[in-house]
């Protein structure tokens, strides 16, 4: 066996390669472009190599790059995958003229093969039937006259590559004499050859292929028939095997013209021979001979349980194995996953993955019985029989386990150098028919997002009757119906982000805020209005709107400000239901009068966005979460979840929320008050003081302009140089802390910890009105109890799920003292009606406290109360957000019965590590912040 082997290749077949390198313990080498420097084959490879720019020519083409990379690995062979150099005679050549070994066919075989009209004569002396064709063709007249005498329609082709490029099909002499130049022009461009013939098209063609596998010496074996025909402009999409609808007589027929073609070169190797196949005469002509790994080969594996990488190995090395053909057990089935729009005529996608699931895939390699090997030259072996039994014995138990050959995960960067090949999935299953149910499943289960792909076009393939039935031919997929249920997004707006309801919850303690709709009162009306449940994701507009179309048909709410939006041009109403047909062109413009934020909800479910830590929200500053981990940009495509059937609920005039220059809004007053860090004057001030919103203002916090506090303090002590600084605690969100002299209010998207005071929080009713405040808006805070705040929180859900028929109004003023519990080294202080800030001792720093606050916290989740939300440490603090059903009196019970268990314990340990960071103290980045904080806040 090789001692190390460089794979040419990237992608899902470099990452296929080196899993089967991993399980034949062979050390393995990568290649990659600068493009591919984070791929997932550079990772799984033992050693990597840097061979040039993303540029294929300069990088996966070129051949002295790859030569220079395994001599300075020691590779002792090279597996070129397939595409790019895999077919190439000169590589092979090349490779083998340094002395290493290609694990493929020889450069003779190549090159026989290679150009189509010297494979149509090969195969025509070997009495393989052929289409009524011609040689290699002089000119365009030429052409003509020899489709005349074929009959139209006819195929023009190119005599080199593949895949596809350089085939025009015909139905007149004036589309044969346009394309020739173009054919010929396309094939000189791709592969260096202006070769072109023509051949006879078959109406009702399909596309099967007979994979064969050579030992160079004579003997060569067919591994099955695969059946090719579901193919989008050449190009396959779906593969399967056995083919449907064949005749024994036909496939035996099929397998035995395939081999004698291959024998007669004496093909060493794996090696596909393709034909067409003619559903009314059931006669079938040579097609081509792909000298390589077809991409499709794991369908023959699943039905043989023959590892085809692990053979094209073990030949080159000269390693002893049974090349004997078993038995297919099965049905296999393969569907491509690319990175591609099927509603924008297949236009390739790149971007960023920011989310990938798959179906429970099966690991790589396959099984393979534990029977001895024996010598390559060898006739056929009991060890077939033991591999077929083999197989029957876990066809039922693969069965619901898709095989998932990919090269991609959340966080890949999908570029446009490359094929859009994402992954194929595979299944197998005991007949056709479980089979199909198979891959149905499997691509109902995948999800990937961050960038468009062919995942629904290939359900809805797989959907269809003329699939499910095996009536296929490679003419189907020409005028498939795909239907797109989603929204293609013309003009992005200036903040248009996916949010859902409630947010990213339970992650504070590791600074993950929330986020979700900054007006959660309109956002979760637009949801009630179209029948879907509150929380389901919408879409969160700021300042100037977006245009979108929709692609189907829809039902929609708009809540939230107006933004002066138009349906196809016409005025359209917020608060009520809206149908919107295929086509519609939805226009928000910017927001009118009073309010900052619209919000836009989707009957059926919402959008089909995928969760991150929990929650669909967008989470701009953090680049996760939402779609594209971004706000929405010109080009992107929305899907709809279309879950179920829209039932719109009307809301009457009581509910709808009256927008307004100046606001007052409810607050519980603390956790920090006077007289410990303000003086009784400022608390007064603050309260009465019309409060203006700054410019500077957005999802992370609202800035509030006013009168400057007097201070009960001349400084924060061991915290900091002003009478705001304190050691860092948690925030509620929805705290008014004052950063120097300035109020901020802080918004979903804030941080989670903070050195300053905050006099006030803003109860949980009326944290919605935050999202409406824009620049210049008068606010005055409104103290209310705990207990109305809870009264007015009820009555707003109520209201909200359809129980009350009017907003509940703000109540009377109520003033309590922010301390809700003071012991020994120990205070309590209400911040807002969901939170609760635990501060042990002086505020001095002492790790004799941060371990009190760490012993609580563990103490806390010990318990696992019901209703706590997270729990967030700071310096010298513990914060405790918690829900229904849990009410702060019993959180504090809680507390104070964990605290009489920690009294006077001198035990307490914690684990911990040494983390060793580089520092910079004149940092770029550290001197671009300081700019930035100095031109926007102090």
């Amino acid at each position: 066996m090789f001692t190390k082997v460089l794979v040419a290749n990237r992608g899902a077949i470099a990452c296929r390669i080196l899993r089967t390198l991993k399980k034949l313990n062979v050390p393995s080498v990568a290649v990659y472009s600068d493009a591919d420097r984070h791929s997932a084959h550079v990772d799984q490879a033992d050693e990597a190599i840097n061979i040039g720019p993303a540029q294929p020519a300069q990088s996966y083409l070129n051949i002295d790059a790859i030569l220079a990379a395994a001599a300075k690995t020691g590779a002792q062979a090279i597996h070129p995958g397939y595409g790019f150099l895999s077919e190439s005679a000169t590589f092979a050549e090349r490779v083998e003229a340094v002395g290493l070994a290609f694990i493929g066919p020889t450069p003779e075989q190549m090159r026989a093969f290679g150009l189509k009209h010297t494979a149509r004569a090969l195969a025509k002396q070997h009495n393989v039937p052929l289409l009524p064709g011609t040689d290699l063709l002089k000119n365009a007249q030429e052409a003509a006259e020899a489709a005349e005498q074929i009959g139209y329609p006819v195929m023009l082709k190119s005599t080199a590559g593949g895949g596809g490029i350089g085939i025009r099909s015909c139905e007149s002499s004036g589309e044969l004499e346009a394309a020739f130049e173009a054919v010929e022009r396309l094939s000189r461009a791709n592969f260096a050859d202006g070769g072109v013939y023509l051949e006879k098209r078959i109406v009702h063609a399909r596309h099967v292929e007979v994979q064969i596998f050579g030992d160079g010496l004579g003997k060569v074996i067919a591994l099955g028939e695969r059946d090719c025909s579901l193919q989008r402009r050449n190009q396959k999409v779906i593969e399967e095997t056995p083919a449907p609808h064949l005749k024994p007589e036909t496939r035996a027929q099929l397998l035995e013209a395939a081999t004698r073609l291959a024998t007669a070169v004496s093909y060493r190797n794996a090696g596909t021979v393709e034909f067409i196949y003619d559903a009314a005469s059931e006669n079938f002509y040579f097609l081509e001979v792909n000298t390589r790994l077809q991409v499709e080969h794991g369908v023959t594996e699943e039905v043989t349980g023959i590892d085809l990488v692990e053979w094209m190995i073990r030949l080159s090395a000269k390693d002893p194995f049974d090349l004997t053909s078993p038995i297919p057990q099965g049905h296999s089935i393969q569907a491509r996953l690319y990175a591609e729009d099927p509603g924008r005529n297949f236009q390739p996608s790149s971007g960023l993955i920011t989310h990938a699931t798959w179906p429970n895939p099966l690991p790589l390699p396959l099984p393979l019985p534990t029977t001895p090997l024996v010598g390559r030259a060898s006739g056929p072996q009991p060890a077939s029989g033991r591999l077929s039994a083999f197989r029957a014995a876990t066809v039922r138990e693969r069965a619901s386990a898709p095989r998932i050959e990919t090269w991609i995960a959340a966080g890949t960067e999908i570029t446009p150098f490359y094929d859009p090949l994402l992954a194929k999935i595979i299944v197998h299953a005991e007949t056709r028919d479980q089979a199909v149910e198979a891959l149905k499943q499997a691509l109902n289960t995948t999800e990937i997002s961050g960038i468009e792909t062919n995942r629904d076009y290939l359900r809805q393939i797989s959907s269809s009757e003329n699939f499910k039935n095996g009536q296929v031919s490679t003419a189907l997929l020409n005028a498939f119906p795909y239907q797109r249920d989603s929204i293609e997004v013309l003009a992005p707006g200036t903040q248009t982000t996916v949010q859902d309801y409630p947010g990213r919850l339970g992650y504070w303690h590791v600074g993950v805020p929330p986020s979700g709709p900054m007006d959660s009162l309109a956002f979760r009306l637009a949801n009630r209005i179209v029948g879907n449940t509150e929380g389901a994701p919408g879409l969160e507009i700021a300042v100037t709107g977006p245009t979108l179309k929709f692609a189907g048909p829809a039902v929609i709410a708009i809540t939230g400000a107006d933004f002066a939006t138009t349906l196809n041009g016409a005025h359209i109403q917020r608060w009520r239901a809206t149908k919107i047909n295929p086509n519609d062109t939805l226009e928000f413009k910017t927001a009118q009068d009073t309010g900052a934020r619209a919000y836009l909800s989707i009957g059926g479910g919402g959008l089909r966005v995928p969760q991150y830590l929990g929650s669909s929200s967008t989470f701009i500053l953090g680049k996760f979460g939402g779609h594209a981990s971004r706000g929405l940009r010109s080009g992107d495509i929305l899907h709809l979840s279309n879950s179920h059937e829209v039932k719109t609920r009307d809301i009457t005039n009581g509910m709808i929320p009256k927008y307004r220059h100046t606001w007052e809004i409810g607050v519980m007053y603390g956790p920090h008050g006077a007289p410990d860090f303000f003086t009784n004057e400022d608390i007064q001030t603050f309260f009465s003081t019309p409060w203006k919103v700054h410019h500077n203002s957005d999802r992370t916090g609202v800035r509030l302009i006013g009168p400057k506090p007097q201070w009960a303090r001349s400084d924060g002590g061991e915290a900091g140089l002003h009478p705001s600084n304190i050691h860092d605690n948690a925030y509620a969100i929805g705290a008014i802390d004052f950063t120097g002299d300035m109020p901020v209010i802080l918004g979903p998207d804030g941080p989670s910890l903070g050195g300053f005071v905050c006099p006030a929080v803003i109860i949980a009713a009326e944290l919605w009105k935050i999202g409406q405040l824009r620049p210049g808006d008068e606010v005055r805070f409104h103290p209310v109890t705990y207990a109305k705040a809870q009264a007015l929180e009820t009555k707003l859900d109520q209201a909200i799920a359809g129980t009350r028929d009017s907003l509940p109004a703000l109540p009377g003023a109520g003033h309590e003292e922010p301390v809700v519990h003071d012991a020994p080294g120990v205070v309590c202080r209400a911040s807002g009606d969901h939170y609760l800030l635990i501060e042990f001792g002086a505020p001095v720093l002492a790790l004799g406290l941060r371990f009190r606050v760490h012993a609580l916290q563990r103490e806390l989740r010990k318990l696992d109360l019901k209703g706590i939300v997270d729990v967030t440490p700071g310096v010298r603090t513990l914060q405790i957000h918690y829900r229904e059903p849990l009410t702060r009196e019993h959180l504090l019970a809680a507390i104070s019965e964990i605290e009489r268990g920690l009294k006077g314990n001198e035990t307490l340990s914690a684990p911990s590590r040494t983390v060793h960071l580089p520092l910079s103290w004149d940092d770029p980045s550290t001197q671009l912040a300081i700019r930035k904080y100095t031109q926007s806040v102090r």
